[in-house]
């Protein structure tokens, strides 16, 4: 029955969503989606930077066609060296991507294997119980609920596993509840209050950042703004009055609330975290239930319904996460920060953005990775609340490869500020149809695959079908970062198949003002575009719409081949 669960989970993913508007190949749609990318490399430390509101790019200026050079010509000038970055050669994929997991038992705690060692029981401390071991020492931890209080911070070549599925959960019961007008109260659980971070799709209520969940028999409730908003599935937080309000009776229930902040997380290096279940996590916006070092091997775990990022890598070169499912925590699935050549494989990355999180323009969805490199392969990212794999901010050398990325509500892939990447062989299907606060149609809102003002990017061998968009190249104006001004250049897009046969789908690229693109820097060559008719204007190039005919006659792709569905 699972394996039929899933199947028909991945079928419904699989549908191609269509809507029906106008294609707005301009940055007047831009504005209107408060696009807020960051003006400068933004400094942070231990956690992925936030987007800062800049100034919205100036109006698209399309190029006149009497002057206009043809696209496969490099420009006269260059520009001066101090502003265009040098890249390397993109990094070229040597073995072939792991297949995807194609049902839940590939991955997580079913995968884990046997574990011997030192035995941890619920309710034993498993820090002090780890403090009294030297590195390099294995803890089983035992079936059942391990609630943890207390941050596990292992040695350097520890492995903390269970092969029995154990729990480990943030999350304290809360009892005591009395009625209260029509919902019910308890007193006496939540924190001192504090002060807010990170970006709300909703943001007038803004309580995304609120990090204490409440679960009642294990379910996940809603919170929302205010006494008065409190119903059935729902609970508010009063951190003045020490009080949750729960709108359903919890008699005979069971009611808890997560408390602790992480679960596992140290500096030392090879550590090994296998087979757990790790749940109820009360962690700060942009910080992780499970956070990595260097050479870590995070291996078939079941990381669910914490508040912010399911697992996090900081500093974690060489880091592995591999067959893992990753589902339902409040903000992002996986986040990688200063990590070099961390591998991210075979794992299922699903549902997360649980707790409200801004889906078009902060850090919610999938995967989110900053400052980094490695490769992200054979993974199912599906039905995330947000982008599914988002690598931003001075990524250098990222691999994108063999993933299947479906119905996610923001970009497939985002490939933003950054350099040297390859995007090759995915399945990208059905992404980008999430509405709300700053999502739309355009190629500004991007599509299966964005690359966004990055140099020296290859797409390549994707099949790309029923995005809110096909293949969307952006150049804006975003300040300068660690190789100088970002810029748009060197950007390679062949051999894939994109399909277009609904709504406003389009593919091709747009520029602001202060951005404008050399020709040449942006070549589309061998692609396949299957079409509704082959005379949809389903491309467009820097604010002008064009048919099959046009694009080839702009110089883009004219050996590639166009198709009617």
């Amino acid at each position: 029955m699972r394996k039929l669960w899933f199947a028909a989970l991945i079928a419904a993913a699989l549908t191609v969503v269509t809507v029906a508007l106008p294609v707005i190949a301009n940055q007047k749609n831009a504005t209107e989606a408060v696009k807020s990318r960051a003006a400068s490399d933004p400094v942070n430390s231990g956690v992925l930077p936030s987007h800062r509101t800049s100034k919205t790019p100036a109006a698209t200026v399309p190029p006149k066609a009497a002057t206009t050079a043809a696209p496969s010509k490099k420009p006269a000038a260059t520009p001066p060296a101090s502003t265009k970055p040098k890249p390397t050669t993109p990094p070229t994929t040597t073995t072939k991507a792991p297949s995807v997991p194609a049902d839940p038992d590939d991955v997580g705690p079913a995968v884990a294997g046997p574990c011997s060692g030192v035995v941890i029981k619920p309710g034993q401390n498993a820090q002090s119980v780890v403090n009294s071991k030297p590195a390099g020492t294995t803890f089983c931890f035992a079936a059942g609920l391990h609630r943890i209080t207390e941050t596990i911070r292992p040695k350097a070549d520890t492995t903390l596993a269970s092969a029995a599925r154990a729990v480990l959960t943030g999350s304290v019961p809360l009892t005591g509840w009395t009625k209260s007008g029509a919902a019910w109260v308890v007193r006496g659980a939540l924190p001192a209050a504090y002060g807010m971070s990170g970006q709300c799709e909703d943001n007038t209520a803004n309580i995304c950042h609120l990090r204490e969940q409440v679960f009642v028999d294990g379910t996940h409730l809603t919170r929302v703004a205010s006494l008065a908003g409190v119903k059935a599935g729902t609970f508010y937080a009063d951190y003045a009055a020490n009080a949750i309000y729960l709108g359903s009776n919890p008699a005979g229930r069971e009611v808890e609330m997560s408390k602790t902040k992480t679960a596992i997380e140290s500096g030392a290096t090879g550590v090994v975290v296998r087979g757990l279940t790790i749940e109820h996590f009360a962690s700060a916006p942009q910080a992780g239930a499970l956070v990595s070092g260097p050479g870590w091997k995070v291996t078939a775990n079941d990381v669910r319904w914490n508040h912010a990022v399911g697992v996090m890598l900081v500093q974690a070169n060489n880091a592995r996460v591999e067959k893992n499912l990753i589902r339902n925590n409040g903000q992002l699935g996986l986040g990688q920060y200063a990590s070099a050549a961390a591998t991210v494989a075979r794992n299922v990355i699903t549902g997360n953005n649980t707790d409200g999180f801004w889906i078009a323009d902060w850090e919610s969805g999938g995967i989110k990775s900053t400052k980094s490199s490695g490769t992200v392969s054979g993974n199912l990212i599906k039905q995330n609340k947000g982008v599914g794999m988002w690598a931003d901010v001075a990524d250098d050398g990222r691999v994108i490869s063999g993933n299947q990325i479906v119905g996610n509500a923001a970009d497939g892939i985002r490939y933003e500020i950054s350099r040297n990447g390859t995007i090759e062989n995915n399945t990208i299907s059905g992404n980008g149809f999430g509405t709300g606060r700053g999502s739309g149609t355009s190629l500004w809102d991007g599509g299966g695959v964005n690359v966004n003002t990055s140099t020296n990017v290859t797409v390549r061998n994707n099949v790309v079908s029923g995005n809110v968009n096909g293949v969307t190249i952006q150049s804006r104006t975003r300040g300068d970062g660690p190789w100088g001004t970002y810029l748009l250049r060197d950007i390679k897009v062949t051999g894939n198949t994109i399909e277009m046969t609904g709504g406003s789908q389009a593919t091709g690229m747009v520029q602001n003002s202060g951005a404008q693109v050399p020709a040449g820097e942006v070549v589309f060559s061998g692609n396949k575009y299957v079409l509704d008719a082959l005379g949809a204007q389903r491309f467009a190039r820097f604010g002008t719409k064009l048919t099959a005919a046009g694009w080839k006659q702009a110089g883009l792709d004219t050996i590639g081949s166009f198709l009617a569905n």
